[in-house]
């Protein structure tokens, strides 16, 4: 009964193929939760394949149903050893991104599991079905050796995380004590290198917003009118080329954040952005002129414009477009006045000449947002999670202040007020958000012995 032990089982759990079949199970169930249809497949991933694998382990488990129309289901696990003994909160979400199944390139669609070398494709494979299915799977492996986890441990598994965890809050707030813990440990997102165990102590926030430029009704030839009629394309091309420079630097005071300490920017020092061979390379002349790629995305602000049309690029025609779009977005870390990113926004542009460009709320699918919240890297908890993770994987692993991506992480933080810590299973070069989707095989053996040896270590007495 050793923690060699708890680590050799999950690996053998892996060896033996069992972790494949079991995540393939998981990654045919098309859990899309942007549309209607997938809602109701959301619920089956909870009761068929959730719920029996936490009964099994002894926790007690609850589907509250979400408040919010159309959004999809949350699961509660709860396993109370002790009253007296710390709390450990896990999440996980089970809802995916569509699956855009015509546009695979590679594996056989999003809804069955292929593997070709070390990667598995399929739509979940890295968000998130395989993160939180290793964690729990770590936590059977340390109650097959154990048998008890030597804390307690709630675990939530959410099906509208693609749709900003749209009633998340309402169901926390509803039941605080059932939601209660002592620190929250989780997996999403990637690592900042695919051979590097990392920890992320948070998440920057996503606010989505439309840039719009109506100008008339209809369309009017572009040789008897071109030359007299403001065209919207070329003004809201102009708008969207204040907002930064021409190398992404950010030129709204209000939206650029207090610079890095010293403190960040030492933690992210060594750390620089890999994707693996296929995946894109960063241009270190791209953000923040004096920072690294590393602290543009996890210590700094970014704007991105998501996608923008001036007529119809699909059947272009000689007329100078009625009006133009352009779906926008901007992530921001911890410290941002989010209440301040639009307003400022407006006010940059009527200054810039721009008062015809309006700002509006994006599509309803796109609508979903999260706020940025981070913990600090003097918690306590922090050290207790790096001393484990180097202890199983033999270096220290890397600490980012925060993800460059969001999720719901100020609801551990800020509602709950936990600690969050967040040990991802992914790379960035995983495709997540698009067509073929996938992990590396490998990565997942190790993040199952990394997760085995916490959840032994969080067992310690007085720990």
């Amino acid at each position: 009964m050793t923690r060699e032990e708890t680590i050799k089982h999950s690996l053998d759990y892996f060896d033996n193929g069992s972790f494949k079949k079991d995540l393939s199970k998981l990654i045919e169930i098309p859990t899309e939760s942007q549309v209607k249809t997938g809602i109701k497949h959301c619920l089956r991933y909870l009761n068929s394949s959730m719920i029996p694998a936490f009964e099994a382990m002894g926790f007690k488990t609850k589907i509250y149903e979400n408040p919010i129309p159309n959004a999809g289901p949350i699961l509660l696990a709860t396993r109370i050893e002790d009253p007296d003994l710390p709390t450990v909160l896990g999440y996980g979400h089970g809802d995916v991104i569509l699956g855009f199944d015509e546009s695979w390139t590679k594996g056989s669609g999003p809804w069955k599991a292929t593997q070709v070398g070390d990667l598995l494709y399929g739509r979940g494979t890295a968000d998130n079905k395989s993160q939180h299915w290793i964690n729990m799977s770590a936590l059977r492996s340390l109650l097959s050796i154990r048998g008890n986890l030597g804390f307690n441990a709630k675990f939530i598994i959410e099906t509208s995380e693609e749709n900003g965890s749209k009633g998340l809050r309402e169901v926390i707030s509803s039941d605080l004590s059932a939601f209660s813990a002592d620190v929250f440990i989780a997996s999403d997102g990637p690592r900042v290198r695919q051979d590097w165990p990392t920890i992320s102590l948070g998440a920057r926030g996503a606010i989505n917003f439309d840039l719009t430029c109506n100008l008339r009704e209809g369309g009017h030839h572009s040789g008897n009118w071109g030359g007299a009629l403001p065209d919207p394309g070329i003004i809201l091309s102009q708008a969207i080329s204040c907002i930064t420079t021409s190398t992404g630097e950010l030129k709204i005071r209000e939206w650029r954040p207090e610079m890095p300490s010293t403190e960040v920017r030492d933690l992210l020092r060594d750390i620089r952005l890999d994707a693996g061979k296929d995946g894109p390379i960063p241009d270190s002349n791209w953000g923040e002129p004096s920072f690294s790629s590393a602290e543009n995305v996890f210590a700094w602000n970014s704007f991105t414009v998501l996608a923008m049309t001036a007529g119809n690029p699909q059947n272009p025609i000689n007329a100078i477009a009625p009006n133009s779009r352009a779906h926008c977005q901007l992530r921001y870390i911890a410290g941002t006045k989010l209440d301040q990113i639009l307003p400022s926004l407006r006010r940059h542009l009527d200054e810039m000449g721009f008062s015809n460009v309006k700002i509006e709320q994006p599509p309803l699918e796109n609508q979903g947002g999260f706020l940025a919240s981070r913990t600090e890297i003097s918690n306590p908890w922090v050290s207790v999670v790096r001393q484990s993770l180097k202890e199983t994987c033999g270096v220290d692993p890397a600490i980012i202040p925060q993800m460059g991506g969001s999720i719901c992480n100020d609801l551990f933080t800020d509602l709950l007020g936990l600690p969050a810590i967040w040990v991802p299973h992914s790379y960035s070069g995983c495709s997540q958000h698009a067509p073929d989707e996938h992990i590396i095989l490998p990565v997942c053996r190790q993040a199952l012995s990394l997760m085995a040896g916490l959840y032994w270590d969080l067992g310690k007495p007085k720990v």
